[in-house]
């Protein structure tokens, strides 16, 4: 019982399916500021589109259209366009094979980009998603979270598919900290309250936040434990995230889960 209400408010990435991952967003260098690379995923599809410089120094833009090849990098062919300028009335595009692009993801927040154009060379660059402003997170929110206890000391304990649903609030200091309180409502799980909080990093559309995590109510000791968020972003609706910590009286077990909520509309 303890195990699994504390799992409740843990979710990591190894709960989440290789092929759910998602890696929209503007990636660059930051020792090479001025080139980058827009992504957007669409399953396991990738549109990018490169903008770096030519020869002789002018802007230049490629896209490839990439598919997952099967081991979670993206590989595929490159396209060079040209087309109307833009202030003559519109008569079409050329789209002409450039060479080869592949996105090999190292995390969720950091890429390999390899490519090659009309068979100069090929370049090999480490990217990272890129930080444009805040998101805001502070609000009431109502959701609920799916994912795994398992690794218990009591095997009893394990729970391979726990669900929960809680009442959440969140508060944030800036894009510097923030502390998620969940409120379980759901029948099993009812009473248990679980606060996470720490420091928050930001990467592109995504944060991570390594802290702790300590859960009171039915079961719970209330000790505050090593855990991390991933993946922590906004969405149309509300917010989710994935939690990975270890719980339970004197640590013995391991969690990760999956949380969504929805903002609560009279907020």
């Amino acid at each position: 019982m303890l195990k699994r209400l504390l799992l409740v408010t843990m979710l990591a990435l190894a709960a989440v399916r290789a092929d759910a991952l998602e890696y929209t967003d503007v990636y660059y260098n930051p020792a090479e500021s001025g080139w980058g690379v827009f992504l957007v995923q669409s399953d396991t599809f990738q549109f990018l589109a490169l903008f770096i410089y030519g020869s002789d120094g002018k802007p230049t833009w490629y896209t490839g259209q990439i598919t997952d090849d099967g081991t979670g990098n993206y590989t595929g062919a490159l396209n060079a366009t040209t087309g109307t300028y833009f202030a003559l009335p519109w008569q079409g595009v050329t789209v002409t094979p450039a060479g080869t692009i592949s996105f090999k993801p190292i995390d969720l927040y950091h890429a390999t980009v390899t490519y090659t154009v009309n068979g100069i060379g090929t370049v090999n660059k480490t990217v990272q998603r890129q930080t444009l402003t805040p998101y805001v997170f502070s609000g009431n929110y109502s959701g609920s979270m799916s994912g795994a206890i398992n690794g218990c000391t009591d095997p009893t304990a394990n729970d391979p598919a726990f669900r929960g649903r809680y009442g959440l609030v969140v508060t944030q200091t800036g894009d510097t900290s923030a502390t998620l309180v969940f409120s379980f409502v759901d029948t099993t799980h009812n009473g248990i309250v679980c606060t996470a909080t720490g420091p928050l990093t930001h990467l592109g559309r995504l944060y991570q936040m390594a802290g702790t995590l300590a859960c009171t109510g039915s079961g719970q000791d209330g000790v505050a434990r090593p855990m991390a968020v991933e993946s922590f972003h906004p969405t149309g609706q509300g917010i989710e995230g994935r939690i990975a910590a270890n719980f339970g009286t004197g640590g013995g077990c391991n969690a990760s889960l999956h949380f969504a909520a929805v903002l609560n509309v009279n907020n």
